[in-house]
């Protein structure tokens, strides 16, 4: 049976304040929904018919209670719009530079070597805590740009296909330039959302991590040519014949190979519809 929505002739009761104040003014319009004996079906047909705007008043509420067998009373409120969140509103934003924390076995530059009676320490070639079979590495902090986006959204976009598609992004890396990241860079963490009682709006956050790419990474005596922001790099060691000065010559472990892997998929993030 199709749900019908009709307004009621007693409908459309305004109400302004002292001295026809705008910021108190509100509207009820009034409706009856037939065809259902759902609650959600019922109020959810309502929010779908109901304008968004009134005038300069703009909706706040749906509300629906039963009058009888696939019979509903509903009511859309409206208030000022300096009152109510819409879709389209101004988003907010928050952000974070915070960074985050990686280990790493090979730093930028060794930037001395001394050893015991003048001996000039072996060359690790920037291995971390290098001995002959191991390699301690120590942890640093990196770049990791961290950011929000707050935005409403109406009760009838945000429907299951949205929530999937939510679901499914969370997790990837951008294909494309996003939010002012190229791509490869911004991760999407995922999103929360909060709708209370009537309100037409949901109110989604949207989470982000953002680490640059890179060129040109020197390790050891390994260039390798470029690293996306989420792409994973490690190198594998392997012992050398190494000159220790007046101690002779000893085995070190020294970066042989080194590797960059994509460990997050890529997705377009256009279909988040917040803007680019």
């Amino acid at each position: 049976m199709p749900v019908t929505v009709v307004e009621k002739f007693d409908s459309r009761h305004l109400t302004t304040g002292v001295g026809d104040s705008f910021d108190s003014a509100s509207l009820d319009l009034n409706y009856t929904i037939f065809g259902t004996d759902s609650e959600a079906e019922a109020q959810t047909a309502l929010a779908q018919t109901v304008p968004l705007l009134y005038g300069l008043l703009k909706l706040q509420t749906v509300s629906v209670q039963p009058l009888g067998e696939h019979e509903w009373d509903g009511t859309a409120h409206y208030v000022s719009a300096l009152k109510a969140p819409s879709a389209g509103d101004e988003p907010t934003w928050t952000f974070d530079t915070s960074g985050g924390t990686q280990h790493i076995t090979v730093s930028k530059e060794t930037t001395h070597r001394c050893g015991r009676f003048g001996d000039t320490a072996p060359d690790t070639k920037n291995m971390i805590g290098a001995t002959e079979d191991h390699v301690a590495g120590c942890d640093i902090t990196i770049p990791v740009y961290s950011f929000s986006e707050t935005h409403h959204k109406t009760f009838a976009f945000v429907d299951n296909t949205y929530k999937g598609t939510l679901f499914r992004l969370t997790g990837k890396v951008c294909n494309a330039a996003f939010k002012g990241c190229a791509a490869g860079e911004c991760l999407f963490l995922g999103a929360t959302g909060s709708r209370r009682g009537a309100n037409p709006f949901w109110e989604i956050t949207y989470k982000f991590a953002a680490s640059p790419n890179v060129t040109s990474i020197t390790i050891g005596d390994i260039t390798v040519p470029a690293k996306k922001g989420w792409e994973y790099l490690w190198t594998r060691s392997r012992p050398e014949v190494v000159d220790s000065g007046g101690l002779g010559k000893s085995l070190w472990m020294r970066p042989w190979y080194a590797y960059t892997e994509r460990v997050y998929e890529e997705a377009d993030f256009a279909d988040l519809q917040i803007g680019t």
